[in-house]
């Protein structure tokens, strides 16, 4: 059996990733954007909507409407920025944090679902497999 072209594998993955991807989003009950912010501020902290837009990458009123929406939801505070008075950070609430993780475990759970489901055991081994060596191609791939 011939050893597959990267070049082709490369292409292959891509495409199902993304489609899985779009797939497991599906899932969600908040707005993807929203999602995302959430996201960020779970991994990064608080921050200004100006750093959350460049996180993002979109513009700041954008942005500003996004924190607007997760304001009115309680899914964000805002409080004063601690060396700048002009500025203040968004964080996640304890809402928001809930809110995130059950997201989250939706995501999780259709997946987990889906790959009982639709896996002999022996496919469901390979992925894990395949998993380890996604996850270290994402940690060091070529540049």
């Amino acid at each position: 059996m011939p050893t597959p072209d990267a070049a082709t594998v490369a292409a292959e993955l891509r495409t199902a990733m993304g489609k899985l991807t779009r797939r497991v989003k599906g899932e969600d009950v908040i707005p993807l954007g929203q999602i995302a912010v959430l996201g960020a501020l779970d991994r990064d902290g608080a921050m200004t909507t100006s750093d959350l837009a460049a996180d993002q990458r979109v513009r700041p009123q954008s942005m500003a409407r996004a924190v607007g929406l997760l304001l009115d939801q309680g899914l964000v505070t805002r409080r004063a920025h601690p060396t700048d008075g002009r500025k203040s950070l968004v964080e996640l609430s304890p809402a928001g944090r809930a809110a995130l993780e059950a997201e989250r475990g939706r995501r999780a759970g259709w997946l987990a679902l889906a790959i009982e489901s639709e896996l002999t055991e022996e496919e469901r081994g390979v992925l894990a497999r395949s998993a380890v060596l996604m996850e270290r191609l994402a940690a060091g791939g070529a540049r």
